[in-house]
């Protein structure tokens, strides 16, 4: 291959920046992927493959380990989807209007980033309890929210909420309000211009706050134990099983549920960045 036919790729790969230092900028990137991501997901693999093929499949096929790995990522997908819509109507609020008090729920959006993952299940789990504030609330209704997937459910949209204010909130403060006007003055009605006109450049936002929180409520381990009563096919996580089989000296078992749990994360958030992909090129890039 000439010189010439190799400039216009070398070109598109090293692209202009104001910036100086590609060679050592790129070069650091790759390093930090090596050490931080792929020899640990590397190292995992190979803790793994010394059970073999079969032997991975017996413990991934065990009722225990697939009751684990459905709650896990069942109830994380639901709570980042919720998390994601409610994040959304927060985030409208915060940047549509003005009233007392809003810089502090502002501030409170927060939180779960800074409060220690072990202190918020310590506290949803006294809220929610039987006894609890919450919990005695809606015992007469015959709903139980602590020690049941359902408290799962409310530890993981506390801790995925943040990602999907975060994600969407700056574009929703970047729409121009004569979009609004226009909409209006050309006799389209609210609704009409809430889904036609407002919500489109947010889908590829609201899908990143999606994968984010999935990302995050997969992976959760503090806030969930606390207030999942841990039961064995009930409300018990694959984070917590992992941490049986290593309390237990069986490496081999806990590396191969972290695998298929690495697997099974990677390929989720690989399917939701191409619905993301998806939704830029059809709503336009924002």
């Amino acid at each position: 291959m000439t010189a010439g036919a190799r400039g216009p790729s070398f070109r598109y790969f090293r692209a202009p920046s104001a910036l100086p230092g590609f060679g050592l900028a790129f070069g650091y990137t790759l390093v930090y992927l090596a050490l931080i991501v792929l020899i640990p997901m590397a190292g995992l693999a190979l803790k793994a493959a010394s059970l073999g093929i079969a032997g991975i499949i017996d413990i991934i096929t065990e009722a225990r380990t697939l009751a684990a790995l459905r709650t896990s990522f069942g109830v994380s997908l639901a709570a980042a989807g919720f998390a994601s819509l409610f994040g959304l109507a927060i985030a409208w609020v915060l940047t549509r209007y003005h009233f007392p008090g809003r810089r502090l729920i502002d501030a409170m959006v927060d939180l779960p980033f800074a409060l220690p993952t072990a202190v918020a299940g310590i506290a949803l789990g006294a809220i929610y309890a039987p006894n609890g504030w919450v919990g005695a609330q809606l015992a007469p209704f015959g709903i139980k929210v602590a020690f049941t997937p359902l408290g799962i459910f409310v530890a993981l949209v506390f801790v995925s909420l943040p990602f999907a204010v975060r994600t969407v909130q700056p574009l929703i403060e970047e729409i121009d309000r004569e979009l609004e006007e226009a909409s209006a003055t050309l006799g389209a009605g609210r609704l009409q211009t809430v889904w036609r006109v407002m919500l489109p450049p947010l889908v590829p936002a609201v899908l990143t706050g999606l994968a984010l929180g999935f990302a995050r409520a997969v992976g959760e381990y503090g806030s969930v134990i606390f207030i999942a009563g841990n039961l064995p096919y009930v409300s018990e996580i694959a984070p917590l099983l992992i941490v049986i089989k290593l309390e237990e000296f069986d490496y081999a078992g806990a590396t191969a549920i972290a695998l298929i749990m690495l697997v099974i994360a990677f390929s989720t958030l690989l399917v939701i960045n191409l619905i993301q992909a998806w939704a830029r090129r059809r709503f336009g890039h924002v």
